[in-house]
């Protein structure tokens, strides 16, 4: 349910600056970094030219390849698969305009890193349709069988209001969320650290489930299930019930589920845009020089193997081709550092080989359809209600969106969006056979409502935890895993790392504190760029320091054996 979170969610943003995605492990202003008319910083001019591999052309890959090259640097962007990474936009078949988002397709204002890039590039966004937000005409939550059709939260029955309170107010009374919001607001770094430093402490070892457990205000188990099957922001969350609270916490801290915007043409465009921009203000190179015309227009081919010689990377891709790098920025799921990709045990220091096994991935399914116009719109003649509206249901479908492109053109539904457990169910299932048990599950909540008669394409369908490149859609860490994301994530600074493990940097958005979101990706991959200028001599502008700069005094908390806070020296 979209809901606020908090009770200053309302009524502060006309006094305060919005909340953002600053921290609340890292609070660093990626936002104002990234924008500084000084730039991220330079390189001595002998190492301008100097080649720095790229594994991976997802978002995070296009944005560390494209800011290199406005350093001086040239990247070399090697893919396995297509450009774009999990911003993958399907269009289809007659109608490339307009597409079917497989895997990021909704963004958070909060993101502002990410805005910064989609306002730089000049792309528009609108409003998402999620469950009772503005740009949603109607929802119908269907539990057990039973309907309810709402356009505000109001019109549901109380149950509905007593959870989002019961939410609203765990949150605030286990979790400081009103002052952490507050200190992310105002970018009060001391205060977020001090905030976030003790909820890490208390609560590393606590499951989303034992947080609402041990909250009085959920101490009703079909309170605690109407929550998992509805949710807030984008809808139920049980399936995240097992994963870490510190993960959910950072959601709600950093208003990452409130808002949505989609991205008008697609996501892709985005990764896309960064690969093909001329870039007019680039160090060493001609203006007009692009990530693309280095390449000749294409990405290498994927890696296969990585190997350290010496104080260089040799790296090899499918065509069998080895060349050697000063510096190597990884931006592909971690797991393929430990299957398709074959690399040497010393790759590493041990205790991030052990992060990277341990990270967690959630599954997640989607299937859409193209249908003929947006019928959803119609109003029924018996009730005077929307013929279909946004759909949460414990039925097998799960998530059902409508996505409108206009009255005169044809409307895309995404049939079913569902995650972990709920994904396995259709892993084993072709599209059509997805497409038919999605359709049972509509037509039993919209009775006499002739889905089929719209649809004109043949479904789009896609398991992101059997794609061979991915494995997963997206970290989740379980409790207990926030040292390996602190190892990973901290792996840029790397002036207490052994000699043998610098120049080898990992960024993506499973890196990140905040997996699953664009700007997790982006933020990582602006460490990268950090550790690679920082690895081959070069230095941040004065006026505008970058994250390896302040460190040290903004780092995220690093735990004993005991869970007690260890002094960094």
């Amino acid at each position: 349910m979209t809901t606020p979170v908090t009770p200053d969610s309302t009524t502060t943003e006309d006094r305060e600056p919005p909340v953002t995605m600053f921290g609340p492990d890292f609070p660093f202003a990626y936002d104002d970094y990234v924008s500084h008319p000084a730039g991220l910083g330079s390189v001595p001019a002998e190492r301008l030219g100097t080649r720095v591999a790229i594994v991976g052309a997802g978002l995070a890959g296009t944005v560390a390849a494209r800011e290199l090259l406005r350093m001086g640097l040239e990247p070399v962007v090697y893919e396995a698969g297509r450009l774009g990474g999990r911003m993958h936009s399907v269009s289809f078949d007659g109608h490339p305009d307009i597409v079917a988002e497989m895997g990021a397709m909704r963004f958070p204002p909060s993101s502002t890193a990410l805005f910064h890039y989609l306002d730089h590039l000049g792309i528009e966004t609108t409003a998402f349709p999620n469950p009772l937000a503005d740009a949603t005409s109607s929802t119908v939550i269907d539990l057990k069988g039973t309907s309810h059709y709402a356009r505000h939260l109001t019109d549901l029955p109380d149950e509905y209001a007593e959870v989002a309170q019961a939410w609203q107010k765990t949150l605030e009374e286990q979790s400081e969320l009103v002052a952490l919001q507050r200190a992310i607001r105002l970018r009060d770094v001391d205060a977020v650290k001090r905030i976030w430093n003790d909820l890490v402490v208390r609560l590393d070892d606590t499951t989303f489930y034992g947080f609402l457990v041990d909250s009085p205000h959920f101490a009703s188990f079909a309170r605690r299930e109407l929550f998992g099957q509805v949710g807030f922001g984008t809808g139920g969350w049980d399936t995240d019930f097992p994963n870490s609270i510190l993960e959910i916490l950072r959601v709600v801290a950093t208003a990452a589920d409130d808002h949505h915007r989609g991205i008008v043409g697609g996501s892709t465009r985005l990764p896309a845009g960064l690969w093909s921009e001329q870039v007019e203000d680039a160090a060493h190179w001609p203006a007009g020089t692009s990530v693309e015309s280095l390449h000749g227009g294409a990405t290498r081919p994927g890696v296969t193997e990585i190997r350290r010689r010496g104080e260089r990377y040799a790296v090899t891709d499918e065509a069998g081709a080895t060349e050697e790098f000063d510096a190597v920025v990884v931006t592909a799921q971690s797991w393929m550092l430990l299957n398709t990709i074959d690399t040497d045990d010393d790759l590493l220091p041990i205790d991030h080989w052990t992060a990277v096994e341990r990270t967690h991935y959630m599954g997640s399914t989607k299937v859409f359809v193209l249908v003929d116009r947006p019928f959803w719109k119609d109003v029924d003649p018996d009730t005077g209600r929307d013929l279909v509206s946004m759909t949460l249901t414990d039925r097998l479908s799960r998530g059902t969106y409508l996505l409108d492109h206009g009255d005169d053109r044809p409307g895309v539904i995404c049939l079913s969006y569902t995650w972990s457990d709920d994904s396995l169910k259709l892993l084993p299932l072709s599209p059509d056979e997805r497409l038919t048990l999605m359709l049972g599950s509509l037509e039993e909540i919209y009775p006499g409502v002739d889905f089929r008669s719209h649809i004109i394409s043949d479904p789009v369908t896609l398991s992101w935890e059997t794609e061979r490149h991915f494995m997963g859609a997206f970290k989740a860490n379980l409790p207990g895993h926030y040292r390996y994301q602190e190892r990973l994530f901290s792996h840029f600074v790397q002036h207490d790392l052994d000699p043998r493990h610098r120049g080898i940097f990992l960024a993506g958005d499973d890196i990140s504190w905040t997996a699953g979101w664009a700007e997790g990706a982006i933020q990582t991959a602006l460490n990268a760029v950090w550790g690679v200028m920082n690895h081959l001599g070069g230095a941040s502008h004065p006026d505008n320091p970058g994250p390896g700069d302040v460190y040290d005094r903004i780092a995220p908390i690093r735990l004993d054996d005991s869970n007690r806070p260890v002094p960094r020296s």
